[in-house]
């Protein structure tokens, strides 16, 4: 794996208001050019776990999916997951795809995932930064989350780049 860029690090920090931890790598870039998603170790440096193996930076991206959750998509998703066995079974082999993508790096003792998968949704940001680190088609929910949040980018850049 290629060393993170400082300059994508500084960035990043920016974007969330304090110094990233645990990054291993941008795993999307906004249109604009940005780093929207990156990647990160699934422990801290001190060994604590760390489940979260992909994490939405993006202030406007966040902001979007943040005003979707207000407005009860969690619920209407976690709703479609019990009334659709299709759908149940894409978002669990999305949570599969996920395990195997973290544990190809560090095996945490934890089968949690992220976003809620695989049973409910409990936050579309998680969700989100999955599908877009990994491309179309491996999480349906989050990607119908990264259309419903439409084009954050539209504005040009969300932080001043370095």
């Amino acid at each position: 794996m290629t060393p993170v860029d400082p300059a994508d690090v500084a960035v990043v920090a920016r974007q969330l208001g304090r110094e990233p931890r645990a990054v291993r790598a941008v795993a999307h870039r906004c249109p604009c050019g940005l780093p929207d998603v990156v990647e990160t170790s699934p422990r801290l440096d001190d060994g604590t776990p760390f489940p979260t193996l992909f994490y939405l930076t993006c202030p406007r991206a966040a902001a979007r999916l943040g005003r979707l959750e207000a407005e009860g998509v969690m619920r209407e998703m976690t709703a479609r997951l019990a009334e659709d066995a299709g759908l149940s079974a894409a978002y669990a082999a999305a949570h599969d795809d996920y395990l195997a993508r973290r544990d190809a790096i560090d095996a945490l003792p934890t089968r949690m995932s992220a976003g809620g998968m695989p049973s409910r949704v409990k936050c579309l940001h998680a969700l989100a930064a999955h599908a877009l680190a990994v491309g179309p088609g491996v999480n349906p929910l989050g990607d119908e989350a990264v259309e419903r949040a439409g084009e954050w980018w539209d504005r040009g850049p969300c932080v001043d780049q370095p």
